[in-house]
């Protein structure tokens, strides 16, 4: 299955959404999601356009099209060509609701983290390979995945590199990796209070009000 997401923009590496995961799959997925920053940074305008990348019990699959990079985590059990046929998906429905704002140089990191109800809702058609919706995409002529490159994640970030340089990457990828679980805390606070910030306004001004008229009265 599909256990995470991340969008960023190629040119910068920016993260522009990404899925709001459990704590259980934050935990599980540090040093993986660590990882997918560390090939945003190495991707370019001459980089393959799809990539399966192997890591440990993982795959990351990775689209590009119009300057952005749309990245999942998936088990190695789960078909390839649904985790492309999935990227697909959040890419034609990016870049309809934000492809005209990617390049702006104003952009903070996760600009677009409401984009996560269209992944969250997505990922939950993907869940399962064995259901018919699934398996009918699977049986389609979709595009070959064979000829889709795949690479390992020690020689796309280490191959020619020094002992030292291994060392210098292994530190970064555990600062980054520390990084994107307070990253990833802060979001979710930013998403609750996104969806829950006028409900709680709202009550402490009725409780405010029946106070005030309970003290006058």
């Amino acid at each position: 299955m599909v256990k995470s997401t991340i969008i960023a923009r190629v040119a910068d590496g920016l993260p522009l959404a990404a899925s709001m995961d459990d704590e259980q799959a934050e935990s599980e997925l540090a040093g993986y999601k660590s990882q997918a920053k560390a090939i945003f940074k190495k991707l370019n305008a001459q980089s393959e356009t799809r990539c399966s990348i192997e890591s440990g019990p993982y795959y990351l699959h990775y689209l590009l099209d119009q300057g952005v990079c749309y990245l999942c985590i998936c088990d190695k059990q789960f078909p390839r060509k649904l985790a492309f046929s999935y990227l697909d998906e959040l890419s034609r429905e990016f870049y309809m609701s934000y492809g005209g704002e990617v390049e702006k140089p104003s952009l903070r990191p996760y600009a677009f983290i409401k984009f996560d109800t269209f992944i969250q809702k997505t990922r939950r058609i993907y869940e399962d390979s064995r259901t018919q919706q699934n398996l009918t995409k699977l049986n389609e002529d979709l595009r070959d995945v064979t000829q889709i490159m795949t690479k390992n994640m020690e020689d796309l970030l280490w191959r020619g590199g020094s002992l030292d340089r291994m060392s210098s990457l292994s530190d970064r990828l555990r600062d980054e990796s520390e990084k994107y679980r307070k990253d990833s805390k802060r979001l979710r606070l930013q998403a609750l209070i996104t969806k829950y910030g006028i409900v709680a306004i709202f009550a402490v001004i009725l409780f405010l009000v029946f106070y005030v008229v309970l003290r006058i009265f």
